[in-house]
């Protein structure tokens, strides 16, 4: 599993539909996950710090989880199928934890109003993450394929005896 934070949202060129965007700590990888317009708002508010007169849907989870002494411990997108994104909402109190399922714009939505991590299967990532930096991908493949090509099998035997 990665780790992702949100780095925001964004409008899709060609169906002009909200897509939030993730993004893992090295700022290489960045996963967009189309979401409602509603869902959008409710996660722009919780990013712009803004207040509501009134608690929305998500706010109410909270404040939910708080009364009955529980925690959001982490979110986990985990799959992806017929370009539907799953994901499981780890909720616990105490020793005792459930996992509940979500639409992962949800469960964003309640992880970003806690401070709850946000994390993504690698299968998930391989399969529908972004590149954001190319340039930097490929120096990286080809300093990888410069350190694989200066080393032989000897260097591995020789290194196994001083251990």
């Amino acid at each position: 599993m990665i780790e992702m934070q949100v780095a925001g949202i964004a409008i899709d060129g060609g169906t002009r539909n909200p897509v939030i965007l993730l993004r893992d700590s090295s700022q290489r990888r960045q996963l967009p996950i189309f979401i409602s317009p509603e869902q959008s708002r409710t996660i722009r508010a919780v990013l712009e710090g803004e207040r509501t007169t009134r608690p929305m849907t998500h706010d109410l989870i909270v404040s939910m989880l708080h009364a009955w002494d529980m925690s959001l411990q982490r979110v986990v997108i985990h799959a992806l199928r017929d370009n539907t994104f799953y994901a499981v909402m780890t909720v616990g109190r105490g020793e005792k934890k459930k996992e509940i399922d979500a639409r992962p714009s949800d469960a964003i939505s309640v992880a970003l109003r806690v401070g709850a991590p946000i994390w993504v299967m690698e299968e998930v990532i391989l399969d529908a993450a972004m590149p954001v930096d190319r340039d930097a991908d490929i120096a990286e493949k080809e300093a990888f394929h410069a350190f694989l090509s200066s080393i032989s099998p000897a260097d591995f035997a020789e290194r196994g005896r001083s251990v």
